[in-house]
């Protein structure tokens, strides 16, 4: 007999079970793992990029083309070398004096400009590099630093000769 409160009834055991499935049924199905997991990746040759131990399937899709992503064919980052590079053929023509006029390669290769009074200041590639359309970095793609690559020609390779030595 319930005395604390006379009017309510205890809900019936079937209908209590019940409830307390569906409580629990969200619980439990999240806690479970899923049937379809996939199959984690086969190993790959680092050389060929191709699947070791495991044949080519007829209904498997192709693996992604190796390449420039299309946001990296809109711009590529010059660093090193060939943002030097890119610097120096942007302004070797350029008229005036100070880090907006005209620059010079020495030599050394390395690359500079000079100030009213003619005095040398030499030109560093900015850390993060220098973004340049892909029809303008194709030039600089044998140069270290095109792409972050860290092989390739650097500026003494291409010194003219009748350039001064600073």
């Amino acid at each position: 007999m319930n005395t604390i409160n006379p009017g309510h009834k205890r809900a019936p055991l079937p209908t209590a079970v019940f409830l307390s499935a569906l409580l629990t049924l969200p619980v439990l199905s999240g806690c479970g793992g899923d049937s379809q997991t996939a199959a984690p990746p086969p190993p790959v040759d680092n050389t060929t990029g191709r699947n070791v131990n495991y044949p080519q399937r007829a209904n498997q899709p192709q693996q992604a083309k190796k390449g420039l992503s299309t946001g990296q064919k809109v711009a590529i980052t010059l660093a090193g070398a060939a943002a030097l590079y890119y610097l120096y053929n942007q302004r070797k023509n350029a008229q005036g004096q100070g880090p907006q006029g005209k620059y010079y390669l020495s030599k050394n290769g390395r690359v500079y400009y000079r100030d009213a009074q003619g005095r040398p200041h030499w030109v560093s590639p900015p850390p993060e590099g220098i973004r340049v359309p892909e029809s303008e970095a194709q030039r600089y793609r044998d140069f270290q630093g095109y792409n972050g690559r860290t092989t390739g020609r650097t500026l003494t390779d291409i010194v003219p000769q009748e350039a001064p030595t600073y």
